[in-house]
């Protein structure tokens, strides 16, 4: 989970510090433009009122007309700022926040799962004593410990529901991050695709990015045309190929922190008083 977090953080720094430059220099330059603006407007009027002897300002307006050093400094770094501006959109902190999204949705189902495995949890304690039980004597106690908490120990459909439609969303929401990762990680992908905006003269923050786990790709769906640009993630493209065999996820799985922590690995009486001999 730290991990996760960590990833998250990232994310939402990258698309942070991202800045629109074409926004800044809007700003910076119409700054100066709204001086100069009232400058002319304050010229004008002294050819105006002067030469007849009709008014007279108060001797300081001009200087709210100046350009100060701080607009100036602000404009001039507007502009160097343009020569990194991406005017089709920035695909890779596109895909960086679609990831950030799904990372944050993954984390909301993993902790539905981590309530309902715990709501459930007394059927490792059921499993423990049944598979250990040798002797006759043995599976008596069993038999006892069942039928005095067969109500606490009952599991119910909602559990099971609940339990299934978030180990359901982990795996789609986890699989979606993970190839937006990918694409985003892959210059040549992100090139690809940024090649997909122009073409279609659109930006990449309006695309509808997906992830098709029946075509292998992450597909940008280019707002306001029917096109789209995919790169796949089966190996066919850029050398991104992220499918791994069940033994291999499962294998990951065992090995993670989450696992180790939990009642399967521990065992129910480790995990649930943390008398762990």
């Amino acid at each position: 989970m730290k991990k996760i977090t960590a990833i998250l953080s990232a994310l939402a720094l990258s698309s942070a510090v991202a800045s629109n430059e074409l926004d800044t220099l809007i700003d910076t330059s119409s700054a100066i433009v709204d001086q100069i603006d009232k400058g002319i407007k304050l010229v004008g009027a002294a050819q105006e009122y002067a030469p007849v002897g009709t008014a007279l300002s108060n001797g300081a307006l001009s200087g709210s007309a100046h350009i100060s050093s701080e607009q100036l400094q602000a404009y001039n770094a507007a502009l160097s700022g343009m020569s990194t501006y991406q005017p089709y959109g920035d695909v890779k902190a596109v895909l960086e926040d679609r990831a950030s999204e799904e990372l944050g949705l993954m984390n909301d189902a993993v902790n539905t799962f981590t309530t309902a495995v715990t709501e459930m949890v007394q059927v490792v304690e059921v499993a423990e004593r049944a598979e250990n039980a040798a002797t006759p004597a043995e599976e008596e106690q069993v038999q006892t410990f069942v039928a005095e908490n067969q109500q606490t120990l009952t599991i119910t459909q909602d559990e099971v529901d609940t339990y299934n439609q978030s180990i359901d969303d982990i795996e789609t929401h986890a699989n979606n991050a993970s190839a937006f990762i990918a694409v985003a990680s892959n210059e040549q992908a992100v090139d690809f695709l940024s090649q997909g905006a122009e073409n279609n003269n659109t930006v990449a923050e309006t695309a509808t990015v997906t992830y098709s786990a029946s075509h292998e790709w992450v597909s940008m769906k280019w707002a306001r045309t029917n096109n789209a640009t995919a790169v796949y993630v089966n190996g066919n493209n850029y050398g991104i190929d992220l499918f791994k065999s069940e033994a291999e996820i499962l294998l990951a799985g065992s090995e993670s922190e989450y696992y180790g922590n939990s009642v399967i690995s521990k065992g129910y009486k480790c995990y649930m008083t943390c008398d762990c001999e």
